[in-house]
């Protein structure tokens, strides 16, 4: 049986520190946008909320770290979204890489828009 995670923490500590500082990246990431944005464990994977509705989660791997779901976007993020993409609705940030962060940043404000009408009157 998988293992079973009360807490974002608890699921970021238990993987090896140098990939514990990526999630943590990507966690921060995430809050710089939504500020108010609430964790939970949803399908054993970090997931950020807001309103109570899923936003985004995201989730180590071996060789990458997964962000979900994709945003509907303009053509050019869709461009700059395309090397990452990893089936339908999963972006994947090789571990080997830096992070792309501001492209994160742009993704969850772009998912707050659209699945949750821009709270906090961001643009």
């Amino acid at each position: 049986m998988a293992e079973q995670w009360r807490t974002v923490e608890e699921y970021i500590g238990s993987f090896p520190e140098d990939v514990q500082a990526v999630l943590r990246e990507v966690r921060r990431r995430i809050l710089s946008v939504v500020p108010e944005a609430g964790e939970k464990i949803s399908y054993q994977i970090p997931a950020m909320t807001l309103n109570g509705k899923s936003l985004v989660q995201f989730a180590a791997w071996k060789q990458h770290i997964s962000l979900y779901p994709v945003p509907d976007a303009d053509p050019a993020l869709a461009a700059e979204l395309a090397p990452y993409l990893a089936g339908r609705g999963t972006l994947r940030f090789p571990l080997h890489e830096p992070i792309p962060g501001g492209l994160i940043e742009r993704v969850v404000t772009l998912l707050a828009q659209q699945r949750h009408g821009d709270p906090g009157g961001r643009t």
